[in-house]
């Protein structure tokens, strides 16, 4: 006997993508998700690759990853496809230290984040 499937987390004109483990703070990576939420995603696709961002690269893969899960896993066109929701978490955070003087003990935090992008299929009005 096998188990039955894993019933969908989406709904059918949707796709999604994960990324964990981002090298950055959650609030600098939702400056570049803000970035592109609610528009196309060609459109979304270019801002990205222009932005000045460092961060932009790895949401710019992950992007790339959720309309390749729309093509390829549930059969959505990609040319109707808009960024419906990119929302960000906190991850783990790094604590390090640096000495400093009269033998104090500076604290850096070295945080992490992840982000959450849902493509949503939309039919165009004529």
């Amino acid at each position: 006997m096998s188990k039955d499937k894993n019933p969908r987390r989406v709904a059918d004109n949707e796709a999604m993508a994960k990324l964990r483990m981002l090298r950055t703070s959650p609030q600098k990576l939702n400056l570049v998700a803000g970035l592109i939420r609610g528009k196309k995603v060609d459109r979304a696709l270019t801002d990205l690759a222009f932005s000045k961002k460092r961060i932009a690269a790895d949401v710019r893969k992950c992007l790339q990853s959720a309309i390749a899960n729309a093509e390829n896993n549930h059969n959505l066109d990609v040319d109707e496809l808009i960024v419906a929701e990119a929302y960000v978490g906190k991850n783990l955070t790094m604590k390090r230290g640096r000495p400093r003087a009269r033998g104090r003990f500076g604290k850096i935090i070295k945080p992490f984040s992840e982000i959450t992008i849902l493509v949503r299929q939309i039919e165009e009005q004529s």
